[in-house]
């Protein structure tokens, strides 16, 4: 948001916050943050932020999900509004003055279990087609990448086949030249997360 543009956007949403707030969500429509976040990046105080947050989810205009003990918000893209929202705060758009939203990418899915997550596959499975879209190579000890999946399977909007596998399984599957692993490999693989240079 323009210095020149700011004024009469806060005027125009009752709020410096909430016009922040507004800014945040639908320049980015594909990213959530939890609280804490989102006041370092505006630099608005927590209590405005929780007050004018709980104002636009009551609006319909922002939506909450709740993972790993944390809440977080983004914008309801499905909200009427949303549409002229992301055409006022999107910085990008194009000839035709269609918005441009950018799709997640799984760099910002797994933001949030970057420390449980050894390594991710991501298959490019056709409907009907068998194996796996999702090989996921980490700590599920305590069931927060069945979890994370769960999640990453409503955002993505359609059902999703995945197995979980610890870093040492995989890697002793991988030496013996397990079936299943040749099978995952064998598909379109579409994307990878390896941190730990494990694939």
């Amino acid at each position: 948001m323009s210095k020149e543009n700011a004024m009469p956007l806060e005027k125009l949403f009752g709020s410096k916050t909430r016009a922040k707030l507004l800014g945040l969500f639908f320049e980015n429509p594909d990213k959530s943050y939890y609280v804490r976040e989102i006041t370092r990046v505006i630099e608005e105080q927590i209590n405005s932020v929780r007050r004018e947050l709980t104002n636009l989810n009551a609006l319909g205009l922002v939506k909450i999900e709740n993972y790993e003990n944390k809440v977080y918000y983004s914008a309801n893209m499905k909200h009427p509004f949303a549409r002229p929202m992301t055409e006022i705060f999107s910085r990008k758009i194009d000839t035709a003055q269609e918005v441009e939203v950018r799709r997640p990418t799984w760099a910002d899915y797994v933001r949030p279990v970057e420390n449980l997550l050894s390594a991710l596959v991501v298959t490019n499975r056709l409907p009907g087609q068998e194996g796996l879209d999702l090989l996921i190579i980490g700590d599920d000890y305590q069931r927060k990448l069945t979890r994370w999946a769960e999640v990453v399977e409503k955002r993505q909007g359609k059902p999703l086949n995945y197995a979980i596998m610890s870093r040492e399984d995989y890697l002793y599957r991988k030496s013996v030249r397990d079936r299943f692993i040749a099978d995952v490999w064998s598909m379109k693989i579409s994307d990878t997360y390896d941190p730990g240079n494990i694939l």
